[in-house]
């Protein structure tokens, strides 16, 4: 992947095994990860940076490194990917992120995400974008509605990666069809 992002505060970008041990902390991280199945350790950790790569070398997009400008080498991750999971909404293009905890609450998961939509939807010509989590997670959620996604109730679902009786398996689904972006710019 030779595509960088930069937004007024942010850069999007390759990863690089510099990342790693951050990434880790992140994801130990239990707030981080509430509405997550689980911590990940050391290794599980880089086995999904390993993934998110992988996505970029097969597809030509996927989650970005972010970091900030002129600061902080790695904060996290914003991007978009393809779910490996089958739902009536599927096959499709989700946008997601994942900041560490310290840098909440300063705007830049919106920031970063308004990026990515405008790769996905300009240079990747993507026809609709969604994104999903479960209900109680009302910042993801404040995310996606900033940055116009809508919610159908009637669209919710429960994840199929989750047994039943999981407390986190079901999930609020919003989308973003192009043409109503594009009516926004």
């Amino acid at each position: 992947m030779s595509t960088e992002i930069k937004t007024p505060r942010l850069v999007l970008r390759e990863w690089t095994d510099v990342d790693l041990p951050a990434f880790a902390a992140l994801n130990a991280d239990a707030q981080v990860t509430e509405f997550l199945p689980k911590q990940l350790s050391q290794e599980e950790s880089d086995a999904m940076a390993a993934r998110i790569r992988a996505h970029f070398a097969q597809r030509g997009f996927g989650l970005w490194a972010v970091t900030v400008a002129g600061g902080e080498p790695f904060i996290g991750f914003v991007g978009l990917l393809v779910p490996s999971f089958q739902t009536p909404f599927t096959p499709c293009v989700e946008i997601g992120w994942r900041l560490a905890r310290e840098h909440w609450g300063l705007g830049y998961a919106s920031e970063a995400a308004r990026a990515a939509l405008r790769h996905g939807f300009i240079e990747l010509e993507l026809p609709e974008i969604v994104s999903y989590t479960v209900p109680m997670n009302v910042r993801s959620r404040a995310v996606m509605e900033r940055i116009g996604m809508q919610r159908n109730a009637s669209e919710d679902f429960d994840h199929p990666v989750l047994p039943e009786g999981d407390p986190l398996r079901r999930h609020v689904l919003y989308r973003l069809p192009r043409d109503v972006w594009v009516s926004t710019q």
